[in-house]
Protein backbone atom coordinates (compact mmCIF):
# COMPACT_ATOMS: atom_id res chain seq x y z
CA UNK A 1 0.00 0.00 0.00
CA UNK A 2 1.83 2.84 -1.39
CA UNK A 3 0.00 5.33 1.11
CA UNK A 4 0.60 3.74 4.41
CA UNK A 5 2.99 4.41 6.73
CA UNK A 6 4.12 6.76 9.09
CA UNK A 7 6.30 9.66 9.12
CA UNK A 8 8.45 11.68 6.87
CA UNK A 9 8.31 9.18 4.48
CA UNK A 10 4.75 7.79 4.60
CA UNK A 11 3.26 12.09 5.00
CA UNK A 12 5.16 12.70 1.40
CA UNK A 13 3.55 9.29 -0.07
CA UNK A 14 0.13 10.71 1.12
CA UNK A 15 0.39 13.87 -0.02
CA UNK A 16 1.99 12.66 -3.43
CA UNK A 17 -1.09 10.65 -3.88
CA UNK A 18 -3.11 13.38 -3.34
CA UNK A 19 -1.39 15.83 -5.30
CA UNK A 20 -1.65 13.03 -7.83
CA UNK A 21 -5.41 13.31 -7.83
CA UNK A 22 -6.67 9.95 -5.93
CA UNK A 23 -9.19 11.27 -3.90
CA UNK A 24 -11.62 12.13 -6.18
CA UNK A 25 -10.92 9.06 -8.02
CA UNK A 26 -11.37 6.92 -5.11
CA UNK A 27 -14.62 8.33 -4.14
CA UNK A 28 -15.60 8.45 -8.02
CA UNK A 29 -15.12 4.57 -7.41
CA UNK A 30 -17.10 4.28 -4.41
CA UNK A 31 -20.16 6.15 -6.17
CA UNK A 32 -19.78 3.45 -9.61
CA UNK A 33 -19.42 0.55 -7.55
CA UNK A 34 -21.67 0.76 -4.21
CA UNK A 35 -22.69 -3.00 -4.20
CA UNK A 36 -19.16 -4.15 -4.70
CA UNK A 37 -18.27 -4.59 -0.64
CA UNK A 38 -14.17 -5.24 -1.93
CA UNK A 39 -14.56 -1.48 -4.27
CA UNK A 40 -16.27 -0.56 -0.38
CA UNK A 41 -14.16 -2.29 1.95
CA UNK A 42 -10.61 -0.99 -0.21
CA UNK A 43 -11.74 2.61 -1.15
CA UNK A 44 -12.31 3.29 3.00
CA UNK A 45 -9.12 1.64 3.72
CA UNK A 46 -7.13 4.16 1.00
CA UNK A 47 -9.18 6.98 2.48
CA UNK A 48 -7.98 5.86 5.98
CA UNK A 49 -4.45 5.28 5.21
CA UNK A 50 -4.67 8.95 3.08
CA UNK A 51 -6.27 10.89 5.57
CA UNK A 52 -3.79 9.67 8.45
CA UNK A 53 -1.33 12.37 9.83
CA UNK A 54 -1.09 15.28 11.96
CA UNK A 55 -0.34 18.78 11.19
CA UNK A 56 -0.88 21.47 8.75
CA UNK A 57 -1.10 18.72 5.76
CA UNK A 58 -2.61 15.93 7.49
CA UNK A 59 -5.20 18.69 8.60
CA UNK A 60 -5.47 19.46 4.91
CA UNK A 61 -5.95 15.80 3.47
CA UNK A 62 -8.66 15.58 5.64
CA UNK A 63 -10.45 18.53 4.88
CA UNK A 64 -10.06 17.67 0.92
CA UNK A 65 -11.48 14.01 1.46
CA UNK A 66 -14.38 15.55 3.13
CA UNK A 67 -15.29 18.38 0.05
CA UNK A 68 -14.40 15.19 -2.06
CA UNK A 69 -17.95 13.82 -0.63
CA UNK A 70 -15.62 11.30 1.15
CA UNK A 71 -17.95 11.39 4.30
CA UNK A 72 -21.87 10.86 2.70
CA UNK A 73 -20.02 7.34 0.49
CA UNK A 74 -18.32 5.69 3.82
CA UNK A 75 -21.26 6.09 5.71
CA UNK A 76 -23.04 4.60 3.01
CA UNK A 77 -21.07 1.92 2.26
CA UNK A 78 -21.49 1.16 6.11
CA UNK A 79 -25.22 1.24 5.31
CA UNK A 80 -25.05 -1.17 2.18
CA UNK A 81 -22.69 -3.94 3.70
CA UNK A 82 -23.53 -4.03 7.45
CA UNK A 83 -22.81 -7.75 7.23
CA UNK A 84 -19.05 -7.40 5.91
CA UNK A 85 -16.69 -6.69 8.63
CA UNK A 86 -14.25 -5.35 6.71
CA UNK A 87 -16.42 -2.66 4.69
CA UNK A 88 -17.32 -1.73 8.52
CA UNK A 89 -13.48 -1.96 10.08
CA UNK A 90 -12.15 0.27 7.44
CA UNK A 91 -15.01 2.77 6.99
CA UNK A 92 -14.98 3.34 10.83
CA UNK A 93 -11.22 3.50 10.30
CA UNK A 94 -11.59 6.29 7.65
CA UNK A 95 -14.48 8.45 9.45
CA UNK A 96 -11.78 7.90 12.23
CA UNK A 97 -9.31 9.68 10.19
CA UNK A 98 -11.28 12.23 8.72
CA UNK A 99 -13.13 13.26 11.51
CA UNK A 100 -10.23 14.24 13.33
CA UNK A 101 -7.59 16.87 13.53
CA UNK A 102 -6.78 20.06 14.41
CA UNK A 103 -7.84 22.78 11.99
CA UNK A 104 -11.35 25.03 12.35
CA UNK A 105 -12.82 22.62 10.41
CA UNK A 106 -12.80 19.47 12.42
CA UNK A 107 -15.90 20.24 14.04
CA UNK A 108 -18.21 20.17 10.95
CA UNK A 109 -16.19 17.32 9.72
CA UNK A 110 -17.46 15.46 12.61
CA UNK A 111 -20.90 16.87 12.68
CA UNK A 112 -21.18 15.79 8.54
CA UNK A 113 -20.43 12.26 9.56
Amino acid sequence: NITHGAGAQGDARKQAAVDAGALPLVVAAMRAHPASAGVQQEACSALCNITAGAGAQGDARKQAAADAGALLLVVAAMRAHPASAAVQEQACLALCNITAGADAQRDARAQAA
